[in-house]
């Protein structure tokens, strides 16, 4: 095998509570299991360069959370605590009876440290990239998120589409413009496919954006957070808006929970970690990584 076949992602597809699930996959499969769990609208294929500089240590899997990439829409729509469900799927498929490391981004980040409160002995590792940021929503909220949902069940959701790979690339690069245009150009192959019409859609169920009726309550996660006892590490985005989303002290209450904890922080780069500095981000999980390893 070449070098670059060895660190290219390979894809698994399994059956996961009723859902065909996609997972990418690099490395030695001999190798500890890391797995890697993407944001919000984004999708698995992103991390490639990020998990280069940690193949030498393990093996990395990366689900598409369900409705993203090449996982299965669900037909009842999206509730929060089917990913970690379905996390917990995944690893009694994949590592049944040894603990594996696990690291989120954003979304990802508050599926992974939820689940490994919930299951404690089943993670000897975590890593949360710029996450952990949603702030709480008052109980006042509730009458219009919910009438909000409510309606939005009698209306019909429709795939944004584009024209070209290249039109997607500016766009992404309007959001993200640190990237390069090769950078973007890649990403915009990674998030979206030809739709059979001659445009290009989004790999994304387009009812992730519609409202839920539930409300974030902070506390809640807290209480399942004091339940981990695996070493935490904590890469912060230097230049993330999203950390702004809660005051300092907010952010210091939070990772109070974390009984063994590192921080971190990864200069010049925007919340998406592994778009605008892959490289650095994977070296420093690597790094933490590493101190588990005999």
């Amino acid at each position: 095998m070449t070098v670059a076949a060895a660190r290219a992602s390979r894809p698994d597809f399994v059956r996961i509570r009723g859902l065909r699930y996609h997972v990418r996959r690099w490395g030695d499969p001999q190798r500890p299991m890391l797995f890697l769990g993407h944001g919000w609208l984004d999708v698995s294929a992103t991390f490639q360069e990020l998990v280069q500089p940690l193949l030498d240590l393990c093996q990395v899997l990366a689900p598409d959370w369900r409705g993203f990439g090449h996982t299965q829409w669900p037909q009842d729509g999206y509730w929060f605590q089917d990913y970690v469900a379905d996390l917990d799927a995944l690893l009694q498929h994949y590592s049944p009876q040894q603990p594996v490391w696990l690291a989120g981004h954003s979304m990802g980040a508050q599926i992974m440290s939820l689940y490994a409160g919930l299951r404690p002995q089943r993670i000897s590792r975590l890593v949360c990239l710029d996450g952990l940021f949603l702030p709480d929503m008052p109980a006042e909220q509730a009458p219009r998120r919910f009438t909000r949902w409510l309606d939005q069940q009698q209306g019909k959701t429709r795939s944004k589409t584009y024209p070209s790979f290249e039109f997607l690339a500016e766009r992404i690069r309007i959001q993200h413009p640190r990237l390069s245009p090769e950078r973007a150009n890649f990403i915009a192959r990674c998030w979206g496919a030809q739709d059979g019409k001659g445009r290009i859609r989004l790999l994304a169920d387009p009812r992730h954006r519609l409202d839920m009726p539930t409300l974030y309550k902070s506390a809640e996660s807290m209480a399942i957070w004091r339940q981990i006892t695996a070493p935490t590490l904590f890469v912060d985005a230097a230049a993330s808006s999203f950390a702004q989303a809660i005051s300092v002290d907010e952010r210091s209450v939070r990772r109070s929970c974390f009984q063994q904890r590192e921080e971190t922080a990864i200069a010049d780069a925007g919340h998406m970690l592994h778009f605008d500095a892959p490289e650095a981000t994977g070296a420093v999980i690597r790094t933490f990584l590493a101190k588990a390893m005999p």
